[in-house]
């Protein structure tokens, strides 16, 4: 029987036709979504002095994924994937073009930033499970590996590259620009999903009786039963913690400990954005020589070794060459996680196993910051990084006991035949 760690025939998922939709619709959206995350904290600190009124926007971007991301993904399992996902998009760039005419009138309020951003992670919860469930209808499943990364590549580029650079030129044009071309993006990208030829989703009728709480419960169960798709659960989940104490505590690191300023805080991020782009590329050869789930390791196994150096070497150079190798390895981690998860879920399955997987995995994220705030203000700047890795290193624990676990239905990995066998 195939494991986790089994190779694959090489497959490319094709440019264009509906994976290169798929492709551009992500990353338009991407680039929209980088405007718009820069923009709000401008627009809210220029509203407030209220540290907490300012968190509290932010805070909103987790909160409905640990409220309604059950009830996405059980959504997302019953409609017609691709109609959902161009629908969603047209209603956020509605929500965030009607924003961007109260800014430019001047009737922002934080009352209405924490709205907006409460409604659109609302949609999101259904668009991230419908894309999830729906790329695999759109490349043949021994490309998922490989379509994942071009999709995760192309988003970090859009967001990570080009969207924040844009920021200070579009608010040139006045504080209601960054939101208007966040509006546009959602519309391009709901019009190429729409434009997506894909047969309508086979599902056999739902057992009579059978209501959302029950179909939330069996995507629970599946992910609760599989031993493989539980480990790697667990796995990002602990990464997660320890990520939002790192995230919570990086600017104080740079600017207190190191006194690096706002430009070491900049290079460290760029590191890692450029990092994360690298990992794009290296991971097809990476699994190719030790299978999936041995990259995964790998991956995770790095990062604390990463970590270590950020929180004991007090040296700007030495993080932003620990974040450049955090941002790769990280990259290689999220690709073959979410490639493990689409193969071993029941296809009739893949929203509410999907969502179930999310909501559970960033469900520990806020005691995270919490976390990283207390450690740092206690035992000082550095200790944060090296609190992460405590959380990695139980993360690698968690998978090495799964990484023998079969695939279902004989179905292998991403790798080159014969070789050796996810934040």
């Amino acid at each position: 029987m195939t494991t986790l760690d089994a190779a694959e025939a090489v497959t490319r998922p094709a440019w264009g036709g509906a994976f290169g939709r798929l492709w551009s619709a992500a990353v338009l959206s991407s680039f929209g979504d980088a405007l718009r995350t820069a923009a709000l904290p401008l627009l809210a600190a220029s509203l407030t002095t209220d540290p907490l009124l300012i968190a509290s926007v932010a805070a909103c971007g987790y909160l409905p994924w640990i409220l309604f991301g059950l009830l996405g993904g059980a959504v997302a399992d019953r409609v017609d994937q691709r109609r959902a996902m161009w629908t969603v998009d047209a209603v956020r760039g509605l929500l965030v073009g009607g924003f961007a005419v109260t800014v430019a009138l001047g009737h922002a309020s934080i009352a209405l930033l924490i709205a907006l951003a409460f409604a659109l992670t609302t949609l999101q919860t259904l668009f991230d499970n419908a894309a999830t469930a729906l790329l695999p209808a759109l490349v043949d499943r021994t490309a998922l590996g490989r379509a994942n990364a071009r999709l995760m590549t192309g988003q970090r580029i859009a967001g990570g590259l080009l969207g924040g650079p844009v920021v200070p030129a579009l608010l040139g044009a006045g504080a209601a620009a960054p939101f208007a071309a966040d509006a546009v993006t959602f519309v391009l990208a709901a019009a190429l999903v729409a434009s997506l030829r894909t047969a309508a989703p086979e599902r056999g009728p739902r057992p009579a009786g059978s209501t959302l709480r029950r179909e939330i419960t069996d995507g629970l169960r599946v992910l609760g039963r599989d031993r493989a798709l539980r480990g790697l659960c667990t796995a990002t989940a602990l990464c997660n913690i320890g990520m939002a104490a790192l995230i919570a505590a990086l600017v104080v690191l740079v600017t207190r400990w190191l006194h690096a300023g706002p430009g070491g805080y900049a290079a460290a991020m760029t590191a890692y954005t450029v990092g994360s782009l690298a990992g794009g590329a290296a991971n097809g050869p990476i699994v190719a020589r030790l299978g999936r789930m041995r990259a995964v390791l790998l991956a995770g196994t790095t990062q604390i070794a990463a970590l270590t150096v950020m929180g004991t070497v007090r040296s700007l150079t030495a993080l932003v060459a620990a974040m450049a190798v955090f941002g790769l390895m990280g990259m290689v981690w999220n690709v073959n996680t979410t490639t493990l998860m689409q193969q071993r879920s029941p296809a009739p399955m893949l929203g509410r196993v999907s969502a179930a997987f999310r909501t559970l995995a960033v469900a520990g994220a806020p005691l995270g910051a919490l976390l990283g705030g207390a450690v740092a203000t206690a035992w000082g700047p550095g200790t944060p990084a090296l609190l992460t890795a405590g959380f990695f290193v139980l993360s690698v624990a968690a998978l090495i006991r799964v990484r023998e676990q079969p695939l279902p239905g004989g179905a292998a990995g991403d790798g080159a035949a014969g070789a050796q066998d996810t934040r």
